[in-house]
This record gives C-alpha cells, sequence and structure tokens, in this order.
C-alpha cells in the first residue's frame, strides 16, 4: 500500500457534501485538493474552512485528483460519475446510486470494465446499531422498517422512496439476500412534485415479507428496523442506536410453555407474569456505539481505493436497491384509490381533490 496520501475532490458542497469535505480535510491519509459546486459562495465557503482549492466546474479536477466523492443532486449523478469513471476515477455516489436504473447500470459497467471501486452512500450499513441486528439476524422471516422527517426542503428532485425509502430497501435486500417476488405499494403526494408518504410490502422467494414506510412530512423523526427470524426478534432503534433482542429462554427451549402451564394449573397467570421476559423470553437491551457513521463510510472508502477491495456498498448493491425502488414507484402510480379500473391513480390523486392545477403541474414534473 502506497503512503502517499489519496488525493481526493468532492464534488458537491451542499448540506451533505460540506459534511463529506470537512471530514475527509481531516484523514490523515487524504488530501483534499479541492470542492465544486456551481454555487461558487457556498464551494469558496466550505474550500476556505477546509484549506483546499474550490471550482465551480468539476472537470478541472479531472488529472489532479485519485477519488471523488459525488454529492451532487440525483439527476447529475450519471452525468458526473460517468465522466470520472470513463477516466478510471473510482467514486463514491451519494444513494440513490442514479435517477434510474438504465443509468445506474451505465455506472456499474464503467466501474466493472475500469475495475475501479463504485461505492454508494447507503450510510446506514455503518449504523453500529444495524450492525448488531444484522450479526443477530440469520434467514429472516419478517421485516419492518420505518423512516420518517420532517420536509427537510432538499433531493427536492426526488420524491421520498429514492430519497429516504432507498436506504431501508437496501437493508432490507442485503439482510434477505434475494430480490423481491411481489412489489405492492401505495403512496401520497402532500406537498406537491413527488410521493411524500409511501407504504410499500416486499414478499420474497424464500417466504420473507418485509413491510416499509417513508414519511418525509412527518412532524417527528423515526429511524428503525425490526427482524424477526428463527433466532428470535431483533429491533434496532437507528435513530438513538439503542438495540433490543428477544430470544426463546431456556424453559421456553425445554417446551415448557406458559400456555401449558396455565391450562395444566401448574402455575397462575399472575405468577408468570412477572417471569415471562427472563425464564420464557430473554429480553437484551443495549446501546451501541456512537461512532459517526459519515466518516466510517467515507474511511471505507478511502481504504477501498488505496488496498484496492470492493465496497460495502458497491455499484451492484446500490443498483439492486434501485431497481426494487423503481418497482414501488411503478406501483404507486397504478394504486387506485378508489378500487376500479375508472377511478382516481397515483400519489397525487388526493392532491387533485383539493388543488387539481398544482396536481395536473405535479404529473407532468413528475413524469
Amino acid at each position: 500500500m502506497s503512503t502517499e496520501k489519496l488525493r481526493v475532490g468532492v464534488i458537491g458542497v451542499g448540506a451533505l457534501g460540506r459534511h463529506h469535505a470537512r471530514i475527509l480535510a481531516g484523514m490523515p491519509d487524504v488530501e483534499l485538493v479541492g470542492v465544486a459546486d456551481a454555487n461558487a459562495q457556498q464551494a469558496e465557503s466550505v474550500a476556505v474552512a477546509c484549506g483546499c482549492e474550490w471550482t465551480p466546474d468539476y472537470r478541472t479536477l479531472i488529472g489532479r485528483i485519485d477519488a471523488a466523492s459525488i454529492v451532487v443532486p440525483t439527476f447529475l449523478h450519471r452525468t458526473v460519475a460517468e465522466d470520472l469513471l470513463c477516466r478510471s476515477i473510482p467514486v463514491m455516489v451519494e444513494k440513490p446510486l442514479a435517477g434510474s436504473v438504465e443509468d445506474g447500470s451505465v455506472l456499474v459497467r464503467l466501474s466493472q470494465e475500469h475495475k475501479i471501486p463504485l461505492q454508494v452512500g447507503h450510510i446506514e450499513r455503518f449504523n453500529p446499531a444495524f450492525e448488531a441486528v444484522e450479526a443477530r439476524t440469520a434467514a429472516p422471516k419478517y421485516l419492518k422498517c420505518e423512516r420518517i422527517s420532517p420536509y427537510a426542503f432538499r433531493s427536492m428532485d426526488i420524491g421520498v422512496v429514492l430519497d429516504l425509502m432507498i436506504h431501508d430497501l437496501e437493508l432490507v435486500l442485503h439482510l434477505v439476500g434475494e430480490m423481491p417476488l411481489r412489489v405492492e405499494a401505495f403512496g401520497v403526494s402532500i406537498v406537491g412534485g413527488h410521493e411524500d408518504c409511501v407504504q410499500a410490502r416486499l414478499t420474497f422467494p424464500s417466504g420473507c415479507v418485509a413491510d416499509l414506510t417513508a414519511n418525509r412530512v412527518s412532524p417527528t423523526v423515526s429511524r428503525s428496523i425490526q427482524c424477526w427470524s428463527e433466532s428470535g426478534c431483533h429491533l434496532a432503534d437507528l435513530q438513538t442506536r439503542q438495540v433490543s433482542s428477544f430470544t426463546p429462554g431456556e424453559q421456553t427451549l425445554r417446551g415448557d410453555l406458559p400456555f401449558d402451564l396455565v391450562r395444566n394449573n401448574r402455575c397462575s397467570p399472575a405468577e408468570l407474569k412477572p417471569e415471562i421476559f427472563t425464564r420464557f423470553i430473554q429480553h437484551e437491551k443495549f446501546a451501541t456505539s456512537d461512532e459517526d457513521c459519515l466518516t466510517a463510510e467515507l474511511q471505507s472508502f478511502v481504504d477501498c481505493v488505496r488496498l484496492g477491495r470492493d465496497p460495502l456498498v458497491s455499484g451492484r448493491e446500490g443498483l439492486a436497491a434501485l431497481q426494487v425502488a423503481e418497482r414501488v414507484l411503478k406501483s404507486v402510480r397504478n394504486h387506485a384509490w378508489d378500487g376500479t379500473a375508472e377511478g382516481r391513480r397515483g400519489p397525487n390523486a388526493l392532491l387533485a381533490h383539493h388543488l387539481p392545477a398544482i396536481a395536473d403541474d405535479a404529473e407532468r414534473r413528475a413524469a
């Protein structure tokens, strides 16, 4: 491994990209060569804070960097990443990989042809709470994911499926290890333009079922995953990083079940209630590391480039999540709100009831 610093550029230094730049600038094995953003004032401000160059045109960094972190709006992902991959420059692209499966497939192909890392910013894979649940879950049979937040006035070029649900789609695919047989979903647009709330159900060949909720117009914040398997039930609060595990207790494993004890008059319900979570169900609750996930994700990318290894979340995984996301979006568009083929369809159906002109405009922009 080379002892020289890896020369990195950050393309797009808005709300999230500026943190990419800050973290990379502080890594001892990285030289942050420069940041690029069409907003010259923003680019200069971040560059001054990070002690690097700035440019309004990312192409001026080509030839002077060994790798790049791309944090531009989704519709620009393919354009920027393709420019760099074609020049054999490894890239990390913030999620989603691209705005469409077609665009994402191009990036994966270029990464494979040039034999260089393409990492996708599915940051929850680096969340210690998720890692703890993953280690305890084998062959999941039911998964439940919830991701809700207030409207952030960012990522307005995409809806909640590509903005938020894509995180959980990738986690589910990783845990289950296969693509779903069936995808069912419905969603609504609340503030116009794209779907803001979506409920989806995925059914897998193995029999696993996954329910996913995404809402980006909630007054509260919640990020959680619940995993049921033969080993028990494991829950992670991805926001607070608290984990709870419920597994069969020693007496349950012996086949001495509370139902039988009560039915056979061996114990009363009052006697058993205090012991449900000791003798019959083992409950473990603990906090995981407060390690910064973005730092871990960026360090992993740097290590992949320097060591020539595959990213934890490569373009292939990012593309698989995008493929399922497109199936979710198709189901959302086709959902019949009135239960008939002639009735209202799609996420703007409810909006159209109150604001038909705005809904029509939203449909045109979403198409």
